[in-house]
């Protein structure tokens, strides 16, 4: 269940269950301060106390989620897509467009960005924030056309020298028709390919859901990176729980069987680095988030940058080749 409840007096703001308790403080919070404003009664002493209590409820409730509570965070409507990135972060974007073969897709953005100075390529799927744009850019599930305007836009950072930055935010690629006739599938493997020979740095984030070939599509590169509140596996839960129990239901079972959150990836060798989020979650704290990214963007391109581009490649070679665990006995093995 989703209530909008305000926060902070100024925003309507989507508050998941486990977040309830939160928002009637915040409520609360925000009618002692109309309540002060109206009467010209001083309430300081309560209002600090009440938004100590706010601090102290939000990191106990968010030191203890579990992974599908995680997962509903990813998705979290208010979480920052990619354009809010964008805003929030660069000091100059000039978006490109086109696959050159058929249409511009909306699901994946492109274009030339100024992050500290830095000049890269910024790619990344953006899924909307109200209905109209949601349905516009597909809920961020890409078609082919998609991931070739990614590639293509890759290969244009090559020729000039410029790093390249994916942010990672969709549920999956389209399964529609349409999509699977223009080759979805093909897409994703010719991008898994190249990005994997491309001579320039590349660092990969996923900011909400990296759902399956939709995610890797993108997902490519030296450094992979996940917010502490996001997710990365290869089906969605519902997806897992439909095959595996033939309902959806149980998707929380799902959840924690798939190990899709940072802290299991981290573990697993998936990802290389937890950006752990503003108190409260990227959500509630949208330009926080954006300057935990774009510090983290700055460090690793300053860290790659030392590297010789061949030993850079091979380094991305032998990062993809040593991901695997086998289970012998019930043990689990790193190759």
């Amino acid at each position: 269940m989703l209530l909008y409840l305000p926060k902070r007096g100024t925003k309507l703001m989507q508050e998941l269950d486990f977040e309830q308790p939160i928002a009637e403080l915040e409520r609360k919070i925000e009618e002692f301060r109309k309540f002060s404003a109206e009467r010209g009664v001083p309430l300081d002493e309560e209002l600090r106390r009440l938004e100590a209590r706010r601090e102290a409820l939000v990191k106990e409730i968010f030191s203890k989620l579990t992974p599908w509570q995680r997962v509903q965070l990813a998705r979290h409507p208010d979480r920052p897509t990619t354009l809010d990135y964008v805003r929030l972060m660069t000091e100059e974007f000039i978006q490109l467009h086109g696959d050159k073969h058929y249409s511009d897709d909306p699901a994946i953005i492109t274009g030339f960005a100024t992050i500290g100075g830095q000049k890269l390529l910024l790619v990344g799927h953006e899924k909307g924030k109200t209905t109209k744009a949601r349905v516009r850019h597909n809920f961020g599930m890409a078609h082919p056309e998609g991931f070739r305007k990614a590639l293509g836009k890759m290969r244009l950072a090559e020729r000039l020298h410029l790093p390249v930055v994916t942010l990672i935010d969709t549920p999956g690629a389209s399964c529609a028709v349409g999509a699977e006739e223009r080759g979805v599938a093909h897409a994703i493997a010719v991008n898994l390919m190249d990005m994997s020979r491309l001579r320039t740095p590349i660092l990969c984030f996923v900011i909400g859901e990296g759902g399956s070939g939709g995610a890797i599509g993108i997902g490519l590169g030296d450094r992979v990176s996940i917010f502490e509140n996001a997710y990365y596996s290869v089906i969605t839960p519902e997806g897992c729980s439909a095959i595996l129990w033939k309902s959806a239901e149980r998707h929380r079972d799902a959840a924690s069987a798939l190990k899709l959150t940072a802290a299991d990836l981290q573990r697993l060798g998936i990802v290389d680095e937890v950006i752990v989020e503003p108190i409260g979650g990227a959500h509630r704290r949208p330009e926080g988030a954006a300057q935990l990214l774009k510090e983290t963007i700055l460090r690793q391109l300053s860290e790659l940058r030392r590297v010789p581009i061949d030993e850079l490649l091979e380094n991305r070679y032998q990062k993809y080749r040593s991901i695997a665990y086998f289970s012998e006995d019930g043990a689990l093995t790193a190759p």
